[in-house]
């Protein structure tokens, strides 16, 4: 019957199957690693730490006035509100790199945060990876010109023009064995679950900046893999989300 396979997704999985399954943690295999390694130290960028000034609104507040926004000014982000931004969608909260402001299942954080800027005050535009370890950011050696930038995200969602006008872009990617060698062919679940609350996270923070969001799902896969670099196994874009300051 048509949609079986989507509703077969949605449901809990066998966790009972999950207890006797050989996975690679049990079979003693070494972790993924946590995060993606630079390889040229000359790209790091290092962001301020999130300010105390900033993301002040009461929770209430911000839940109350949290909308999808599509329509933005032609304001830029300070780098300052930006690593704010970042740090809100998986920055490091505690003593280690599994303590982070977002959840994950079994800590495992298989999400890694892109960020396609041509309008953030004392960063030249490009795309960017957020470094977690180092609340820093990475230049992807493939820097584009801002009009091209734009460009490529509209395209690349299929012809939504909101997301290539917004100053920045976050588009998140995920790979997937950071997930599955914890939970094997039940991490799937887990990582799109994964996925809605750094999503979460960032609709709460851009409002209690004054800023907003609006998450998408339609997009064309080879595009946005292609415009970060990514193979679309090991890796592959899930999520994006255009950032700015609307215009109401």
């Amino acid at each position: 019957m048509e949609g079986d396979e989507g509703r077969k997704f949605l449901q809990a999985g066998d966790w009972l199957g999950w207890k006797g399954l050989d996975t690679a943690q049990r079979l003693g295999q070494p972790e993924p690693p946590w995060y993606n390694v630079v390889q040229d130290e000359a790209q790091m960028i290092q962001l301020p730490e999130p300010s105390a000034e900033l993301g002040t609104v009461s929770v209430r507040d911000v839940l109350q006035q949290r909308r999808s926004r599509r329509r933005f000014s032609d304001q830029p982000l300070a780098l300052e509100e930006l690593a704010f931004l970042l740090w809100s969608v998986q920055g490091i909260s505690g003593g280690d790199h599994r303590k982070r402001t977002a959840p994950s299942a079994g800590a495992r954080h298989p999400l890694e945060t892109y960020v396609a800027c041509s309008g953030v005050n004392s960063l030249p535009p490009g795309i960017y990876r957020y470094q977690v370890e180092r609340h820093a950011l990475a230049t992807l050696p493939a820097a584009a010109e801002a009009s091209s930038l734009k460009d490529q995200l509209t395209s690349g969602c299929l012809g939504q023009a909101f997301v290539g006008a917004a100053p920045v872009c976050f588009l998140w990617t995920v790979r997937p064995e950071r997930s599955q060698w914890r939970y094997g062919p039940l991490a799937s679940k887990l990582i799109v679950l994964d996925t809605g609350h750094a999503a979460q996270n960032l609709y709460l923070a851009a409002e209690s900046i004054g800023a907003g969001t609006c998450t998408i799902g339609l997009y064309d896969q080879d595009a946005l893999d292609g415009l970060l670099g990514v193979d679309g196994i090991h890796e592959l874009v899930v999520y994006a989300a255009p950032v700015g300051f609307p215009i109401d």
